[in-house]
């Protein structure tokens, strides 16, 4: 009798993530960590004792399941303050994390054999789930140095079929901020080809340079055609507290919702409530952690420079990456990752992993989310590693 192989393809087939894969090798060798994107402060005080008071004084029981009204109603308000969105809070539904929110949408948006249009670099968890949701994936390959997304590489890679766009902005690992121009071109073709756009908006706090975050959902044609999604994780760098959410008009926020319901339900109240409370916070707060996170930001770059590294800083997220090549290193980015881990003590993620495929092979990607003292001594590290080198 013969066995069937157990368990989804998707699944089953897939290596470990490069980032579980990275941190575990950090771990082993006592290595810092740039490599995974978390930063290494416990986050803001007040926050944290807001979720702690809920913890010991409110319900602990199950909230609804699309999310406490105080929880969706900030969300609303604050994208009302920040980014002039018109939401209400029936529009708004919370999830256990941003990656359950795409998982959410994806499932419950695609129908079997739907192309979905990617772009990599690309968020690992992005093609699993569309293909274990029964869509096609269409990837555009971007690259350096402009990341660009254009006209003709939106129409080669959409046909019949194509029913969702999937876009991260800011662009996690390239560290990109997308413009107006390359934006209004996005919103331009969803509305021509009749698409919904997945809008990973994670970043949206996390730009630098007075880049202000535009949020496709603002643009013409895209209020009715957007799924918009957050996380309190990337906005309050409480990375462990998985609280996200998505946002869109009344009758696909419903279709959400119901995926949502069979996933993981409902999420930690006392959790909402503090970042309820967390978003209602001034304009001026958001900016102090922007101007925080670009000086660990330049002070990263800085550093790697003086070190004989080129460095791209990027204009938005935790992330800056090493261009080996132009740096005269002729290591490919997986090599390179590979042994500083051991020979420098420092872990980085190579860019390439982020492609399915051509990827490009000569970035390395680091975390700069991290205390001036472990930036210091990273930079020693990487220092002495290129030295080695010759």
């Amino acid at each position: 009798m013969t066995i069937a192989p157990l368990g989804h393809p998707v699944y089953r087939d897939m290596p470990a993530t490069i980032f579980e894969k990275m941190s575990a090798r950090a771990r082993q060798a006592g290595a810092i960590n740039l490599g995974q994107g978390f930063p290494d402060a416990p986050g803001p005080a007040d926050i944290l004792q807001a979720a702690a008071d809920a913890l010991l004084t409110r319900s602990s029981q199950y909230p609804p399941s699309g999310g406490l009204p105080e929880l969706r109603a900030a969300v609303a308000d604050h994208y009302a303050r920040h980014q002039q969105l018109d939401l209400s809070a029936e529009e708004v539904i919370v999830t256990s994390g941003a990656t359950e929110a795409i998982a959410a949408t994806l499932l419950a948006l695609i129908q079997p054999g739907d192309e979905v249009i990617l772009f990599a670099p690309l968020y690992d968890a992005y093609l699993p789930l569309v293909e274990r949701a029964g869509g096609v994936a269409r990837v555009i390959r971007l690259a350096p140095p402009g990341w660009r997304i254009t006209q003709e590489a939106l129409e080669a890679a959409a046909s019949s079929r194509t029913r969702l766009l999937l876009l991260n902005n800011p662009l996690n690992p390239s560290a990109a901020v997308m413009d107006g121009e390359q934006l209004g071109l996005i919103a331009r073709f969803c509305v021509e080809r009749d698409l919904i756009a997945i809008c990973d908006e994670v970043w949206e706090h996390v730009t630098f340079e007075g880049l202000a975050h535009t949020p496709l959902m603002g643009l013409p044609g895209m209020r009715g055609r957007t799924v918009k999604i957050g996380s309190a994780g990337k906005i309050f760098s409480l990375t462990g507290w998985k609280v996200g959410w998505m946002c869109a008009a009344a009758p696909v926020a419903t279709l959400l919702g119901r995926a949502h319901q069979f996933l993981t339900f409902t999420t930690p109240p006392n959790l909402q409530w503090a970042v309820a409370e967390g978003l209602g916070k001034p304009h001026a707060w958001f900016s102090a952690v922007r101007a925080d996170y670009q000086r660990s930001r330049d002070r990263l770059a800085s550093g790697l420079r003086a070190a004989g590294y080129v460095v791209d800083p990027g204009t938005g997220t935790w992330f800056s990456t090493i261009d080996l090549a132009a740096s005269g290193i002729s290591l490919s980015d997986q090599a390179f990752c590979e042994r500083i881990i051991g020979e420098a003590g420092v872990a980085a993620i190579p860019v390439s992993a982020f492609y399915p495929r051509d990827p490009i092979t000569h970035l390395a990607r680091l975390c700069f989310a991290k205390s001036d003292a472990v930036i210091d001594e990273a930079v020693t590290r990487l220092a002495r590693f290129r030295a080695s080198l010759g």
